[in-house]
């Protein structure tokens, strides 16, 4: 399976060598034939969950490894532009600052986001290339129709530093056509082009189709992407989705036809109203809750136009509760240049930078805390990695409802 360069790679013993022996061997388990070059790599493995990772990205750097291809990072576990505050203590607190910048002495870009796509990384229609996290790699599939498998902690930096990664799965053409269609033309034009559909039907694809290929059909407008990395964040949390066509949106699928490959679709989803607020219904685990303690948003991390509707929204009014917002550090250096860091932060706004709240213990550690969201992706994963119970709402109804700490909620009828 291996050439003689990548042969004579894993037979030394330095980290290049255990970088490439890790690869080699994910490619013979996952049934590979060879390995592939790539372009570029997005690392999840960064965020600290153990003293195991950081103790790995050490062993690499001392055997001289170095990422070969550009490779951006992902969330880690400490907030390094000291934008809020990290309740992380001891040990816990020295081994992720050491695991941070052990990836840093790899060569990594210190991006530490979950979209890089919108920090600037964003490989080319076609290009092979290694990215972990969920959103980031439905994304990069599906928005950019770059080509990469659900990279898990480790394999991704591997793949960085030999340049190659396993000829798999939806590294192939053929393993990225559509099998379903996920039909929404039932759906009303006010609520597609609302901003509370989007993470709403993530949910509700990524429940009905698992990891199976899509498209989604029925939908008149471009709804920005914004709304596609809500989309699909949602979808990689509540299924196992690794990519998603929408006719007439996404690059590879100029229509429902060509990205089906010609064939019938194996599953027809006619979306109904129902489903569609079934789906939203399921996202709040606090249904009846009478006032709220926190609202959480930026999963993923929050672009500059998510920033600037918030501050158009908040208007200048001081919140009763937080909202803790998360985001990158390339969108919040350009929110200290324009000075919406100050104004925000002046209303009661906790900008986040470098992790977010479901990763890392930021929030007050509150029993019986109830947290609002509009992210799709916080709402499934925030009452498990924070104890909070979640409600899910639009972003003008999260920012009525931190005003006063009461839930306010506004109905788009789907």
């Amino acid at each position: 399976m291996l050439n003689p360069e990548e042969q004579a790679l894993a037979a030394g013993h330095d980290g290049g060598a255990m970088a490439m022996r890790i690869v080699a061997e994910s490619a013979r388990l996952l049934g590979a034939p060879k390995l592939i070059p790539i372009a570029s790599a997005h690392i999840d493995g960064a965020l600290y969950h153990g003293d195991s990772g950081t103790l790995f990205a050490e062993r690499l750097v001392e055997g001289g490894a170095r990422v070969a291809v550009r490779s951006t990072l992902n969330v880690g576990a400490l907030d390094l532009m000291g934008c809020s505050r990290i309740r992380l203590e001891e040990p816990q607190r020295g081994m992720a600052r050491r695991m941070m910048e052990a990836y840093r002495k790899l060569g990594c870009e210190q991006s530490w986001t979950c979209a890089p796509y919108q920090a600037g990384h964003r490989p080319a229609l076609g290009s092979d290339v290694a990215w972990g996290e969920s959103n980031a790699v439905v994304f990069c599939n599906s928005v950019l129709g770059a080509r990469t498998n659900r990279y898990g902690d480790f394999l991704d930096i591997a793949c960085a530093i030999v340049g190659r990664a396993p000829d798999y799965g939806l590294h192939r053409p053929e393993n990225r056509r559509a099998r379903l269609v996920f039909d929404v033309s039932a759906l009303s034009p006010s609520f597609l082009a609302s901003e509370i559909a989007w993470p709403v039907l993530g949910s509700l694809y990524g429940r009905e189709v698992g990891d199976a290929i899509g498209v989604v059909t029925g939908v008149a407008t471009h709804p920005g992407e914004d709304a596609l990395k809500a989309f699909g964040a949602a979808a990689a949390s509540s299924g196992a989705v690794g990519l998603f066509h929408i006719a007439g949106v996404t690059p590879e699928a100029p229509d429902a036809e060509t990205i089906l490959g010609g064939s019938q679709p194996e599953t027809v989803i006619h979306v109904t109203s129902q489903m569609a607020a079934s789906a939203q219904a399921g996202l709040s685990t606090a249904a009846k809750a009478r006032t709220i303690d926190a609202v959480a948003i930026g999963s993923p991390h929050l672009s500059q136009a998510e920033f600037d509707m918030l501050e158009r929204l908040i208007a200048g009014r001081r919140l009763a509760v937080p909202i803790y917002a998360c985001t990158g550090r390339h969108v919040l250096a350009m929110l200290e240049r324009n000075g919406q860091r100050r104004s925000l932060e002046a209303s009661g706004v906790i900008i986040v930078a470098d992790t977010c709240v479901v990763v890392t213990p930021i929030m007050p550690d509150l029993a019986g805390g109830v947290l609002m969201t509009n992210s799709g992706k916080f709402a499934h994963y925030a009452p498990g990695n924070t104890g909070y119970a979640v409600l899910y709402a639009s972003l003008v109804d999260c920012v009525e409802s931190a005003m006063t700490g009461k839930p306010v909620f506004t109905e788009i009828a789907a």
